[in-house]
């Protein structure tokens, strides 16, 4: 693993430490990323005010033996992948903020990866709604929510039902509930929500108050779908 010389992995816990090592890297390659953030502690943010785009590089941890990184344009995460080489980091770095694509970007940095839906919505993007849907749907895919399979089971239930699909869903600690608003999904909460643990089942809930619950997911979505008012309107 390139951990730079002098800096195993209990080495990037000063702050600054990882900026450091990436900037003398980038200078050994001759590339010039953006200025990081220097308030961001032990992590590496890089961002391009221009266009929006942004990298985040996560040190080495327990959890996670090598570098992790996501990139984001305008707050939207994009891809992502990890690394053992800090070269290999700042190829992908570079290249993201410079305002390369997702496939240029993965041909200078051969290990970040995304999804078909990022590529998709980089070619033609999508709407507030349909991008949320597809955001919730990846978290599985990412570390901090490996094997959390009831709250995406629970989403891809709700996902297949098409009167969902045109409604904005909103996650809080996990349950689920849908919006006819995009822009302010509280203000505009329709119909009922769900608890993915409640007790390994899946509780239906009234502002709260327990409705039924449900062995599986599709039932759970199937009962919410029911009560729905008629002519709901698509979220805006």
């Amino acid at each position: 693993m390139n951990f730079e010389v002098g800096l195993g992995e209990s080495g990037w816990d000063g702050g600054g430490a990882l900026r450091a090592a990436l900037g003398r890297t980038a200078e050994g390659l001759g590339l010039a990323p953006p200025e990081p953030d220097r308030q961001c502690g032990r992590l590496a943010q890089y961002v391009d005010a221009g266009s929006g785009r942004r990298v985040v590089v996560y040190p080495p941890g327990e959890r996670c033996p090598t570098f992790r990184m996501h990139l984001q344009d305008n707050g939207t995460p994009l891809a992502g992948g990890r690394t053992a080489d800090l070269a290999e980091a700042v190829r992908a770095t570079t290249a993201w903020t410079s305002g390369g694509g997702l496939e240029e970007t993965r041909a200078r940095a051969p290990f970040i990866e995304f999804r078909p839906w990022a590529l998709a919505h980089e070619r033609e993007p999508f709407d507030a709604v349909e991008l949320t849907w597809h955001i919730k749907l990846d978290r599985v895919h990412m570390p901090l929510h490996d094997g959390r399979t009831r709250p995406h089971a629970l989403l891809t239930a709700a996902y297949a039902q098409p009167v969902l699909r045109r409604l904005m869903p909103v996650n809080s600690h996990f349950n689920l509930w849908f919006s006819t608003s995009a822009e302010q999904p509280r203000k505009a909460r329709v119909g009922y929500g769900i608890r993915p643990y409640d007790e390994g089942l899946y509780g239906v809930r009234n502002r709260g108050e327990l409705v039924a619950r449900t062995e599986t997911p599709e039932e759970a979505v199937a009962i919410l779908v029911a009560v729905l008012p008629k002519g709901i309107r698509t979220a805006s």
